[in-house]
């Protein structure tokens, strides 16, 4: 072999050995862990590049308008519970309108008998008749009639006087008796009461007796009536003249010295009638009792 061609044998093996050691071998790479970090890092840079792109990618409407937001999807609103409300029962109703005889406190001798009359009105819808009736309720009954039938009727918007006959209890003290009128449904209602006070020996009227009215053509009415008490004192007293649905017409206070408990008449003149109509006159003792006594009807022409 010529020197010439050792040469290039030579040369051609330093070619071969400088390849095989530059060029990786693939056992080398399937053993390179930093192979396997490289090819994750890299596919995680691909995909937050895809995001970004995704994220920052023009709509539509190249403009420079702002993106427009939906709104929100609103519940339809739930329909309120309605408030139920008790109905009034405007039927039976009453509005106390006074004491027409014995007011709170009146003093009364043990065992000693009256009448207690209440002034009420119907401020309801409903009639009152015959069917309803007064009854006793609470406290002291005082012998009182219980149920006591109404008299007549009471259209609504009247008004009526309710009377019912009493006796003072025997021992001295403070006593109430309530009472309520009841309908045709047996339901109660317009609660009224008396309250007296009874004490032993006391000076009082005990009664008012032989009361009279009568009207004197050209003079006016006539008054008169008989009084008793316990015992020794004086009386104060005057008269009421009254029409249904009128204020009460009354006369001045007169005096009336009692030596004794034997019974003294008392009488006056009214000088004239306001109008013709129908009055009824009671005495009303002022003291000590502050009582209304009796009652006499008589008409005027």
């Amino acid at each position: 072999m010529s020197k010439k061609a050792k040469l290039l044998t030579i040369l051609a093996l330093a070619t071969l050995l400088i390849f095989a050691c530059t060029l990786p071998s693939e056992e080398a790479r399937e053993n390179d862990p930093n192979i396997i970090f490289t090819a994750a890092a890299q596919t995680a840079a691909v995909q937050l590049t895809e995001v970004a792109r995704a994220n920052n990618a023009p709509t539509q409407d190249s403009g420079s308008t702002a993106p427009t937001l939906s709104p929100p999807t609103l519940l339809p609103p739930t329909s309120a519970i309605p408030t139920l409300t008790p109905t009034e029962d405007l039927c039976d109703k009453a509005k106390f309108v006074t004491d027409v005889t014995v007011p709170d406190a009146t003093v009364f001798l043990p065992g000693e008998n009256f009448t207690k009359t209440w002034r009420v009105k119907n401020i309801g819808t409903c009639t009152w008749t015959s069917d309803y009736d007064l009854v006793f309720v609470s406290g002291e009954q005082m012998s009182g009639a219980s149920p006591q039938p109404m008299l007549g009727s009471v259209a609504p918007g009247d008004t009526v006087d309710i009377s019912v006959n009493l006796t003072a209890p025997t021992e001295s003290g403070n006593y109430v008796s309530s009472w309520q009128i009841r309908n045709n449904k047996n339901v109660l209602f317009a609660k009224v009461y008396v309250q007296i006070k009874i004490q032993s020996g006391s000076f009082a009227v005990t009664s008012v007796s032989d009361m009279d009215s009568f009207y004197i053509s050209g003079r006016g009415v006539a008054l008169s009536a008989k009084i008793t008490t316990s015992k020794a004192g004086k009386v104060k007293y005057h008269w009421i003249l009254r029409e249904a649905g009128q204020p009460d017409l009354t006369t001045s206070i007169e005096e009336l010295d009692f030596a004794s408990n034997k019974a003294k008449e008392v009488a006056t003149l009214w000088t004239s009638c306001p109008h013709a109509g129908s009055f009824t006159a009671y005495l009303y003792v002022d003291d000590p009792n502050h009582q209304e006594f009796g009652s006499a009807p008589f008409n005027c022409p």
